[in-house]
């Protein structure tokens, strides 16, 4: 039934409390973590680590609780750098979009060389969508769940993989491990993927990762010649539905500050931001 929605002070928190944007933060963690990558548990936040894959996207530190104190936050600080340089990896800190603690944390991360090279929204499901829409002629949505020994067809793997690909403007050998990153995650059961057929072309794609009573859905994209004609709503209505009829009490995702379009679509679905902008800080 999504979130309840109650006046808030500030930032609308669509009726989350700390606790609950911390679960979502610790959520989205696990759920990237299928696949072949690991989380683990620092008591006062999460690390996500890929041990293949060097991107900072797949390598951070969330759901962080540091020390208020400034020496207590700088010592903090230097343990975790110092874990990313044992792990040869970037530090990376993702900042949560409400609760910050220490409230002040981007500018002390500032103060340490970190910065901001991506700003994003967290938007929650707050209203249930309305009938379902009629898709157009010619046009098939494809529900495919993962689970142990699933595995797609190597043609519709392949298709995934060039959606995605298209949509994000990933080219040459990166294409291999986008393709290698879905076919793992096929491994869990907690793993689904819609994808929309226009005229027998694979056209538009996303991911939803549903467990523990939430959904979290990603990689929701179009493949250019093909925007602008609704599949990116088609195929994310399709997503919110299903991870409510597997009981999931909150759907959200993650979308760029600048993407506006995309922004406006979720809004159409039932979506709305939560608090504000999140922070994602490399350390350069």
């Amino acid at each position: 039934m999504g979130v309840t929605v109650r006046a808030e002070a500030g930032p609308p928190l669509w009726g989350l409390d700390e606790r609950a944007v911390r679960f979502i933060e610790v959520h989205e963690t696990r759920a990237h973590a299928i696949g072949g990558r690991s989380m683990r548990d620092l008591r006062d936040g999460v690390l996500l680590y890929a041990p293949g894959d060097p991107d900072p996207f797949f390598n951070r530190v969330a759901a962080l609780d540091w020390p208020e104190d400034g020496d207590a936050f700088d010592h903090r600080l230097a343990e975790i750098i110092t874990l990313f340089g044992a792990l040869d990896r970037r530090p990376h800190v993702w900042v949560s979009p409400a609760f910050r603690r220490p409230a002040d944390i981007e500018a002390r991360l500032a103060g340490h060389g970190f910065v901001d090279t991506e700003g994003g929204y967290v938007m929650v499901l707050v209203r249930p969508a309305g009938a379902p829409p009629e898709l157009p002629a010619d046009t098939v949505l494809e529900r495919l769940d993962g689970g142990p020994d699933v595995m797609p067809d190597e043609s519709v793997l392949a298709d995934i993989s060039r959606v995605l690909a298209g949509s994000f403007e990933v080219e040459g050998d990166l294409l291999e491990s986008v393709e290698a990153d879905t076919a793992g995650a096929f491994a869990s059961p907690d793993f689904h993927v819609c994808l929309i057929r226009s005229g027998g072309q694979a056209v538009a794609v996303g991911k939803r990762y549903t467990f523990d009573g939430a959904t979290y859905l990603s990689s929701i994209g179009t493949i250019p010649g093909q925007r602008g004609r609704g599949f990116g709503s088609l195929v994310t209505d399709a997503l919110i539905r299903d991870g409510l009829a597997a009981g999931s009490g909150i759907v959200y995702l993650g979308v760029h500050t600048h993407n506006d379009r995309a922004v406006a679509v979720y809004r159409r679905l039932g979506m709305e931001i939560l608090g504000g902008p999140a922070g994602d800080y490399l350390l350069l």
